[in-house]
């Protein structure tokens, strides 16, 4: 597998592709334009074009759950029913935001007991003003603070590790993880991408069915994969400069999806790269995992101490 295997499955032209999110059920792919407001649905073997459905607010990313998605938007948690359209229904509240301000939820995934961890982006995506939480039970817990871009979760196939980062460190964390109880050890530093040479910052990441990690280097126009033990395996360049999250799709889970941004390009730059904001795909060389439902709860939130 090489460069030229990777091909565009979509082709758009979205602000802040993201959070792509594949149901084995409904043989569907999800994804957002944060930006925008937008939800992305489609069945790549329809022959049609993705469906949309668009929101009052930004939002950050989906999750599956029984009947719908979840959508952590910028000023809480939002559940969808499908097929997409009708009122959503509101489960919990974004502590850290205010009317035309604060923090924003960004990056989430679900946890094989069907836990929501979803994490913020500071206002002005610098400050370490933002924080890691855990939506369980209906109490959105916040387990991290001090973070700028919290990005790259994901989880080990034996579900012992929980990874995440902070995007602008451009360090990759591992959290020692016990999926009984949710909770989570002191991290260390797994991926350090200045000590590999590597460019951009780490963006939206998916774990293989093998244990590999793959990751989108925003502002490195490319995706990588790790070995378990944190080892460069693989780099693979793509045709636009910000990629910002891989998935896991098709009947076998072997094709990777892959969402790309025209944020911070200019019109020279969209010029240059004219399929920056497509969504994208190529063969990956083993299969995803299925992703988890969420499972829901009564709604109670909790502001993270500072």
């Amino acid at each position: 597998m090489n460069d030229n295997d990777i091909k565009v499955a979509a082709e758009l032209r979205m602000s802040l592709g993201e959070s792509p999110l594949w149901s084995v059920e409904r043989q569907t792919l999800y994804w957002v334009d944060i930006n925008n407001g937008y939800i992305y649905s489609w069945r790549p073997n329809s022959g049609k074009a993705p469906e949309r459905l668009e929101l009052a607010e930004k939002v950050g990313c989906i999750a599956l759950c029984e009947d719908g998605l979840l959508a952590a938007t910028a000023s809480g948690i939002l559940r969808l029913r499908l097929p997409l359209g009708g009122e959503p229904e509101r489960l919990v509240a974004n502590a850290e935001w205010r009317e035309g301000g604060g923090n924003r939820f960004n990056d989430g995934r679900c946890d094989a007991a069907g836990r929501l961890w979803v994490g913020t982006i500071a206002f002005d995506e610098q400050s370490p003003v933002a924080a890691l939480y855990c939506f369980d039970q209906g109490e959105l817990a916040c387990r991290r603070t001090n973070v700028s871009i919290s990005n790259g979760l994901a989880f080990s196939p034996d579900q012992r590790w929980l990874y995440h980062t902070d995007s602008l460190t451009r360090r990759i964390l591992r959290y020692p993880f016990d999926v009984r109880s949710g909770t989570t050890g002191e991290p260390e530093t797994w991926v350090d991408l200045a000590a590999l040479d590597l460019p951009g910052v780490p963006d939206g990441a998916a774990v293989d069915s093998e244990g590999y990690y793959w990751i989108a280097l925003y502002g490195g126009g490319s995706i990588v994969r790790f070995s378990p033990k944190g080892g460069l395996v693989a780099s693979y360049a793509l045709p636009c400069p910000h990629p910002t999250m891989v998935a896991f799709g098709g009947r076998d889970l072997r094709t990777l999806y892959i969402t790309t941004a025209t944020q911070h390009l200019d019109a020279e730059g969209k010029a240059r790269w004219p399929l920056a904001g497509s969504l994208l795909s190529m063969p990956a060389p083993a299969s995803g995992l299925p992703e988890p439902k969420f499972s829901r709860g009564a709604s109670r939130a909790t502001q993270c101490a500072k």
